[in-house]
C-alpha cells in the first residue's frame, strides 16, 4: 500500500511544537499526570506497582468496560482498544474493504478516512456538506451517489471540522438506507459527549445499527491525546474478530500506562467532560464577539458541538493568509485547503485555556493591517 503524505498532519510537524499560538487544535485542554492521579485516592499508589509487561491485545478488561459505558445497551467484549482513532480506522478499512470497492466519505474530513480506502483500491466518492446550510448534509445526495457495489459510507459526527451535527431523524433515514442497501456504515464519533445542548445529542452509531461501527478515543473530548488511546464499539461480531486478528499486525497491544491512565479518566468522565465543555462555552463567547468585530473579514456560523469550527476568509487567500498569520505572530491556524482544494475557509479551535490571548495577538495584527 502506497500513501501520500497526511497534509494536515505534515503541516502540524511544521509548526504546533514551535508557534507559541496554536489557535486550530482539535482536542480539548489536556490533563497533567499529577491532575489525573488527583483524581482518586490510591491512584498514586496504584500506578507505582503497574507492571510494565504485554497488556491484553483487545484492551485491558477493566478499560473496555469502562469504554462500554459510555454506550447503551453495549458489552466490554464489544469493544476493541486500539492505539488512537487513526490506528482503528486503518485497521476497519484493512479488513472490511476490497479493491473495487466503492466508498463515500463525509466531506470535508480527516484525510485517513478516504485516503486509506483509496490506497487499498477503493472508488471513493466524497458526500459534501452544504457551508450555505451550516455544512448540512443531504440524504437525496447520498442517494445519487449510491452503486451496486457501494460497501461502506463513512460519517463524522459531531463533524471535524465544521462542528456540524445532524438531525436524529435524517440519523435515523441514514442507518435505514444502510440497512436498505447493504452499505457498512463507519461512524467518527471522536467529539461526541461535547455537544453544547445535550438535547442536541445523537445516538453511538452502534446502538442503532447491528453491523455499523463507532469511533471513539480519548484525545478529542476528553483532552487526553498523550494517551494513544482510541476504540471502536460494534455489535458487528465478524467484523469485530478480523479486526482482533488483524491488529496483532499493527500494534497488537497497547501501553500499559495509557490503559492505566485512560481507566481512571472515564471513570471520572463527566468531571472531565463537564471542565471542557465550560471552557469551549467560555471560549465562543470570545470568538463570536470577535467575528461580530470583523464582519467584513470572515463569515462565521457557530457549530453545534465540539472545540472546532470551519469559518470562511473573505477577499483573502486563505493559505498565502494563515502563512503570513503565523510567521508574523506566532497565531496559527490551519487552511481549509488542506482538507481539500477550493476551501477558503480555515480551522479553528477553541478548546484549550490560550484562546483568549491567541485571540487578542490575532486582532491585533487585523487591527494593524487595516
Amino acid at each position: 500500500m502506497k500513501l501520500p503524505a497526511f497534509e494536515l498532519e505534515r503541516y502540524f510537524a511544521r509548526y504546533e511544537f514551535t508557534a507559541p499560538y496554536l489557535l486550530c487544535c482539535s482536542d480539548c485542554e489536556s490533563f497533567s499526570v499529577q491532575e489525573l492521579l488527583g483524581l482518586e485516592p490510591g491512584a498514586e499508589e496504584a500506578l507505582l506497582q503497574l507492571r510494565l509487561g504485554y497488556t491484553e491485545s483487545l484492551g485491558a478488561p477493566q478499560l473496555r468496560q469502562q469504554i462500554a459505558a459510555l454506550y447503551q445497551d453495549v458489552s466490554p467484549d464489544e469493544i476493541l482498544v486500539h492505539s488512537g482513532a487513526e490506528e482503528a480506522i486503518f485497521n476497519f478499512m484493512n479488513v472490511l474493504l476490497e479493491p473495487g470497492d466503492h466508498v463515500i466519505v463525509h466531506s470535508p474530513c480527516y484525510q485517513s478516512l478516504y485516503e486509506v480506502a483509496a490506497a487499498l483500491g477503493c472508488q471513493v466518492t466524497r458526500w459534501v456538506g452544504s457551508p450555505q446550510r451550516g455544512w448540512a448534509l443531504d440524504l437525496e445526495d447520498l442517494k445519487a451517489s449510491l452503486k451496486p457495489h457501494t460497501r461502506l459510507v463513512v460519517i463524522n459526527l459531531p463533524h471535524n471540522p465544521t462542528g456540524y451535527l445532524m438531525e436524529r431523524e435524517m440519523f435515523r433515514e441514514l442507518v435505514e438506507l444502510s440497512q436498505k442497501f447493504g452499505f457498512i456504515l463507519f461512524s467518527d464519533e471522536v467529539y461526541r459527549l461535547l455537544e453544547y445542548d445535550p438535547v442536541d445529542r445523537l445516538p453511538a452509531l452502534c446502538e442503532m445499527d447491528e453491523r455499523g461501527v463507532s469511533l471513539g478515543v480519548m484525545s478529542k473530548s476528553f483532552g487526553l491525546a498523550g494517551l494513544r488511546i482510541g476504540w471502536i464499539a460494534t455489535h458487528n461480531r465478524e467484523l469485530y474478530r478480523q479486526m482482533a486478528a488483524f491488529k496483532d499486525y499493527t500494534t497488537i497491544c497497547n501501553s500499559a500506562p495509557a490503559e492505566f491512565f485512560a481507566v481512571l479518566a472515564l471513570q471520572h468522565r463527566q468531571r472531565l467532560l463537564e471542565r471542557n465543555r465550560r471552557l469551549i462555552l467560555e471560549n465562543l463567547r470570545v470568538l463570536n464577539a470577535f467575528f461580530a468585530r470583523h464582519i467584513e473579514h470572515f463569515r462565521w456560523r457557530m457549530p453545534k458541538a465540539g472545540p472546532i469550527a470551519f469559518p470562511q476568509l473573505l477577499n483573502e487567500d486563505v493559505a498565502q493568509y494563515c502563512h503570513r498569520l503565523v510567521s508574523e505572530t506566532g497565531v496559527l491556524l490551519l487552511p481549509g485547503t488542506l482538507y481539500a482544494p477550493g476551501y477558503n475557509h480555515f480551522r479553528i479551535g477553541f478548546g484549550r485555556r490560550s484562546l483568549p490571548q491567541c485571540v487578542e495577538h490575532w486582532e491585533n495584527w487585523i487591527m494593524a493591517r487595516h
